[in-house]
């Protein structure tokens, strides 16, 4: 059963289910989540309702579907994307595929039929978040169009009666201009019951005792925020004589990180931090491997065997009262398909099959795994970390990995005629991960080309435009080093010292750079990519992707004042082996922020 005056979200699968109900605790009220087809009778005392978006369509077979006596419970509902088209359907209209999908930007217009509470502060035209193929086409019975976008005639319903509300687009997302506003007037509507971060900490706390009980942590430490944080709270929890943290040196690490990461925990007081050399035997095991989640697959297994060797050593076995520690969050799981019904965007290094079991079998602890990066920061400030380790840019656990792209076989890039770019503009022979419609892809990246090697704002139109209208791209980049397209191939590799070296040297430089322009807090992120491809063979590229995000789940491309993308782009050609530099222009969706 639910609690008593929480907002339940019905989750269908999409990507912002814990989103949702994240934003939903900003508003000051209590949520939880559920699976779609949980039946009415076990919703009863919940507040209200909210339908989270998925990657299906609702008239497929076997799409998720929702007890339809929900709307017998009298609490508002509100519907978000999927779950809007679910609404539709489920009280009598009608959905169908879109002539024009929407993944990105788009302007919608609130008609005269919007009801006050609902958008009560939201101005009549703004900028939302679309991600969507599917639309709906005719209104059920009672229900009136309140918004508009240029491509979707109904943005979002109401049946004001009943206090029910479908949206098209997402507006539990940063990019929604006016999403909390719509969020918060419909919680408003609900009377629900309130929520505040100190609960949650305490809430945490608790769990962990519970979990761990009269056992031990022994706990994977990368350097990261995330891990960092997880670290310091078990050992606030649990005392430092209860945890044991590890740190992996992978070879695949920033520059310098080993010693910056102990320096830090030296100064917290934590002296409960080994550090392990494993970086030869993670190269060997990542030799002639090319598949990106084979990649992430040997990584968390080595990860994991480097942890049993280690605990062997030190005597310190799971079976003698011992849990794994790992510092995952929530967008780490829903990327890898983690709830009912998502798709799967990548497997992560922290839910391969061989840590699966180990979650499967109650022996492993992640006491960060309902939240968000936003989050992760604010509990880090509470639990008194320095601001220095706390807001330092999102790095993946698998480290460099994920960020040097790998190629089985040759391949050449080809320039494209299409119709509606200005510009010069080629295919690049190599693909990445992307998402779009609640959905993985795995698509080409379409570059662009300048004489001023700088992007202007219709090349930023082009990174929105061309993924939505064109399904063989789902990234957009511009070239920075070239003015014109060139004879641009791939060449096989895999991940090797050599090739970690060279992004080791241009993450760092792009690191100085972006502290020495003052650009560094205003960027959420910044990962930077190595591809197998140039001019000649053998030749590497280098890919900037800068972001602006809040949590991880969207993201804007970060824009660069030209003349640090200037300077940047020069250094980094200066690099053995870089003929070619990228700026990523990708908004997330349709791409994700990392590459693979």
């Amino acid at each position: 059963m639910v609690h008593k005056g929480s907002v339940v979200i019905l989750d269908f699968g999409g990507q912002y289910a814990h989103l949702i109900a994240r934003r939903v605790r900003e508003c000051g009220a209590y949520s939880e989540i559920f699976p779609p087809e949980t039946p009415a009778s076990t919703l009863k005392g919940a507040a209200g309702i909210i339908l989270s978006g998925g990657p299906q369509s609702v008239y497929e077979e076997g799409s998720p579907q929702a007890d339809r006596r929900i709307f017998d419970l009298g609490v508002p509902i509100l519907g978000i994307c999927y779950g809007h088209q679910w609404l539709a359907q489920a009280l009598g209209g009608k959905v169908q595929p879109g002539s024009v999908k929407e993944y990105g930007r788009a302007k919608v217009t609130f008609l005269e039929a919007a009801p006050t509470l609902f958008v009560k502060d939201v101005p009549r035209e703004s900028v939302v978040w679309m991600s969507h193929g599917d639309s709906v086409v005719e209104l059920p019975k009672g229900f009136s169009a309140i918004a508009r976008s240029p491509d979707c005639t109904v943005a979002a319903m109401a049946d004001s009666a009943r206090n029910i509300f479908g949206v098209q687009f997402h507006l539990e997302v940063m990019h929604t201009q006016y999403g909390y506003e719509l969020l918060k007037n419909f919680v408003a509507l609900c009377h629900p019951l309130p929520w505040s971060m100190k609960s949650f900490v305490e809430h945490i706390g608790a769990q962990i005792v519970q979990e761990v009980k009269d056992r031990k942590v022994f706990m994977l430490v990368s350097g990261g925020v995330d891990s960092s944080v997880a670290f310091t709270l078990l050992n606030r929890v649990l005392g430092q004589n209860r945890v044991f943290g590890l740190l992996v040196d992978t070879g695949l690490m920033r520059k310098s990180e080993s010693g910056l990461i102990c320096d830090a925990f030296r100064t917290l007081g934590m002296r409960n931090l080994h550090v392990e050399d494993a970086s030869d035997e993670f190269f060997a095991r990542l030799h002639d491997v090319y598949e990106p989640e084979e990649k992430r697959h040997i990584i968390g297994d080595t990860f994991l065997d480097v942890q049993r060797r280690v605990s062997m050593d030190m005597g310190l076995r799971m079976e003698d009262g011992w849990m794994l520690g790992q510092g995952t969050i929530y967008p780490d799981t829903i990327e890898t398909g983690g709830t009912r019904h998502a798709d799967q965007i990548k497997t992560h290094h922290n839910r391969v099959e061989a840590v699966q079991k180990l979650v499967d079998a109650g022996l492993v602890i992640e006491p960060l795994k309902e939240l968000y990066k936003d989050e992760v920061r604010a509990l880090g400030e509470e639990l008194g970390l320095p601001r220095e380790l706390v807001w330092r840019h999102p790095f993946p656990g698998p480290g460099l990995a994920v960020r040097i792209l790998c190629s089985v076989k040759a391949s050449t890039g080809t320039v494209l005629p299409i119709a509606e770019i200005a510009c010069p503009h080629a295919a690049l022979p190599i693909q990445s991960v992307g998402v779009q419609g609640d959905g993985r892809t795995y698509r080409s990246a379409l570059a662009l080309f300048d004489a001023e090697r700088t992007p202007k704002p219709e090349h930023w139109e082009y990174a929105t435009s061309i993924p939505n209208r064109h399904r063989d791209f789902n990234r957009v980049l511009f070239c920075t080093s070239h003015a014109t397209p060139v004879a641009c191939a791939a060449h096989r590799a895999c991940i090797t010292r050599q090739r970690a070296n060279v992004l080791r040297e241009a993450d760092s430089i792009v690191d100085e750079e972006m502290r020495s322009a003052g650009l560094y807090d205003a960027i959420w992120q910044f990962p930077v990519v190595l591809l197998p491809i140039g001019e000649h063979a053998h030749g590497e590229s280098v890919v900037l992707r800068p972001v602006e995000s809040h949590d991880a789940m969207t993201a804007n491309a970060a824009q660069l004042p030209p003349k640090v993308l200037r300077r940047a782009t020069e250094r980094i050609l200066a690099l053995p082996g870089v003929e070619m530099v990228f700026y990523d222009l990708t908004h997330k969706p349709p791409a994700t922020i990392e590459w693979e």
